[in-house]
């Protein structure tokens, strides 16, 4: 008998083909059970993808490297010196409003970025991000309700027409950085024992603004925001109090371009130990900070 007639023969002893009777492979691994978590699928090659214990993945608009990536695609021409502009982080009139009800704030006195970041409750001023200051906004305009005397870095018509209103005051006031670092803390200032820095002058890209009166700008000519006064209050429909002469005591305790701090003067150091203030005497001192 053939080789070719046995191997018929054996396959034709053999029973049919079913599911019952296929054995696997000799040189197929063994399927293991996926496990949970982390160490889930790593016997099969697909591990744990994601980021460890400490955050790996890059900033928000960046793809690796230090510049991101909308500025290295040149149809987007108007992310141009994004890192340059200037920040307000706003300030709402309701949020004011909450301040002074919950006695936070002192309506008698002037209120500034010092009163307002010494209450806690605002605390995404940061200049490290190019931060200047507060832009007060008109939410809860219907509901405010206080006489102040405010000074902030930015506001809008209808926030300044809400504050006037109610017979108080407002004006826009530029800080650089190093002027603001000092104002947010003046007590972490002062103990380091350095003199009150000359406020610089507003930036070319912010000039107009703060010589506006219609803004109420700290370099606008008095007799311009009067006028400017009188015509808000026509234009929205209230009538000042009898007698307003807000701007003038506005002006008249309205500080220098170059003072920081109410009864303050560049070039002094305050020595909070000893509760004294150290005035220069070199006319040379005296030149650089009063000029």
């Amino acid at each position: 008998m053939s080789s070719i007639e046995k191997a018929l023969q054996l396959i034709r002893q053999y029973p049919r083909i079913a599911l019952n009777n296929i054995s696997k492979l000799p040189y197929r691994k063994k399927a293991t059970r996926r496990r949970r978590g982390v160490h889930g699928g790593k016997t099969l090659g697909l591990g744990h993808k994601g980021q460890g214990q400490h955050g790996t993945l890059p900033r928000i608009g960046y793809e690796g490297g230090q510049t991101p990536f909308y500025l290295k695609v040149p149809k987007e021409p108007y992310y141009q010196g994004h890192h340059l502009r200037k920040e307000y982080p706003p300030l709402s009139l309701l949020t004011l409003q909450r301040m002074i009800d919950l006695g936070h704030l002192d309506t008698g006195a002037p209120i500034d970025l010092t009163h307002i970041v010494n209450t806690k409750l605002m605390e995404q001023m940061d200049p490290h991000k190019r931060h200047y200051g507060f832009n007060l906004t008109d939410e809860g305009a219907d509901i405010f309700s206080a006489k102040i005397n405010i000074e902030v870095q930015w506001a809008s018509e209808v926030s300044i027409a809400a504050i006037e209103r109610c017979g108080g005051s407002i004006i826009t006031r530029f800080y650089d950085l190093p002027s603001l670092v000092s104002k947010l803390d003046p007590e972490r200032f002062f103990k380091r024992g350095l003199p009150i820095p000359r406020c610089k002058l507003p930036t070319y890209d912010v000039a107009a603004f703060y010589l506006n009166p219609l803004n109420r700008g700290y370099l606008a000519d008095p007799e311009k925001i009067r006028e400017a006064r009188l015509e808000l209050a026509q234009k929205y429909g209230y009538v000042l109090p009898p007698g307003d002469d807000q701007t003038n005591e506005l002006m008249g305790r309205r500080k220098d371009p170059r003072q920081i701090f109410d009864g303050l003067e560049p070039g002094w150091v305050i020595n909070l130990r000893d509760k004294t203030i150290l005035k220069p005497t070199d006319p040379e001192y005296i030149e650089y900070y009063q000029s």
